[in-house]
């Protein structure tokens, strides 16, 4: 986290009892970084929507904190509190929640409207390209596909030109495939605007691809919080016991053998190679790896049909606390962590133990971007 985050986070203190005849309460206090993408990660019902409205000024909670680079929105100690409408705050919803009567380009004029001209963040132009919805700017949301809306309502919040824009599960409601369509555009979103964003989800999947930081929680309480790829590389917590726990390695392209239609990343004098897409050479590329996906082996096996073949250092073991016929290991090739979930017979058998060298196989890896 660079020192501007360390200094101006986006603080948020937040005390609050649901309803009065509710067990549910939400006792949270962090300190996110003031860019790029803060996930809360957590089951339905562990409070992430209620600390997103908490945030936003939409649940009647005076008794909070909240601040943004020093600007205070919401303090309980100095009665201070900010109506949703005074907060620079761009919200996406889990439905695009469109203006029914209005086109695409009404409902942006209308976000326009709203916004603080005085200090533009980002251009009409910019975001329709961002967004690509050029072409249905006339058309009106009932004509829109479900991964259309989104990305209008996406470039409504955008238009607002907010200080900081709260995104609350914005594909649960699109089926796999308008998903897929989607995640690219909400991918530039996140990587391209220098708007800081709070992500909800209760998917790993997006959050492995979205965002830099990460929040967990559960019963209204934060266990968990960290850099992303740093907390899913540790033993020890609710990611490296998740069924699909899974590292995030990222490095640039630096070969690519078209006659087999492989690209290659070095990273830590490692190379990984993968199927190759429309990247070019120099591009950074993020890959997930699944601890399911990595076996071990005391020594390069030549005979072998697997490609990626790193050598690394055992840094940790844990058994498996719901499992114990499984184990799961924490690598390190140079700095980047690798996880492997194997058995313990297996691990017995090949006689591992902390500080020891070996070969982890990897047998497939996710391209993120």
């Amino acid at each position: 986290m660079s020192s501007k985050q360390d200094h101006n986070p986006l603080c948020v203190q937040v005390t609050y009892q649901h309803l009065k005849t509710s067990t549910f309460s939400l006792d949270v206090d962090l300190k996110l970084p003031n860019s790029g993408v803060s996930a809360l990660f957590g089951p339905s019902g562990s409070g992430k929507t209620t600390l997103l409205r908490c945030i936003a000024g939409l649940e009647p909670n005076k008794q909070s904190s909240i601040t943004l680079n020093g600007e205070i929105w919401q303090s309980g100690t100095k009665s201070i509190y900010s109506p949703a409408h005074k907060r620079p705050i761009g919200y996406v919803f889990q439905d695009a929640n469109l203006f029914p009567h209005l086109s695409a380009k009404e409902n942006l004029q209308f976000a326009i409207k709203r916004a603080n001209s005085a200090q533009p963040i980002i251009s009409y132009k910019d975001v329709i390209r961002l967004m690509n919805i050029e072409a249905i700017l006339s058309q009106y949301p009932a004509q829109l596909s479900g991964g259309e809306r989104q990305r209008v309502a996406m470039a409504r919040a955008l238009l607002i030109q907010p200080k900081l824009l709260l995104m609350d599960e914005p594909l649960s409601a699109l089926d796999d495939a308008l998903k897929q369509e989607i995640l690219p555009y909400l991918e530039q979103l996140c990587r391209r605007t220098s708007i800081p964003i709070i992500y909800v989800s209760h998917s790993l999947d997006e959050v492995i691809r979205l965002a830099d930081y990460m929040v967990v929680l559960d019963k209204g309480r934060a266990i968990e919080e960290g850099k992303t790829q740093s907390l899913l590389g540790k033993l020890g917590t609710s990611f490296s016991r998740y069924q699909d726990a899974s590292v995030v390695v990222s490095g640039a392209v630096t070969r690519q053998e078209p006659k087999w239609g492989l690209s290659w990343i070095s990273f830590d004098n490692q190379t990984i190679a993968f199927k190759q897409g429309d990247e070019k050479l120099g591009d950074l590329i993020r890959l997930r790896i699944q601890s399911k996906d990595v076996s071990l082996a005391l020594s390069k096996q030549d005979n072998s049909s697997i490609l990626n073949r790193l050598s690394v250092l055992i840094d940790d073991l844990e058994r498996d606390p719901k499992d114990p016929s499984m184990i799961m290991v924490r690598l390190l090739a140079g700095t980047t962590t690798i996880l492997a979930k194997i058995t313990t017979l297996s691990a017995h058998n090949l006689r591992l133990e902390k500080g020891q060298t070996i070969i982890a196989q990897i047998k497939s890896v996710a391209v993120l971007s």
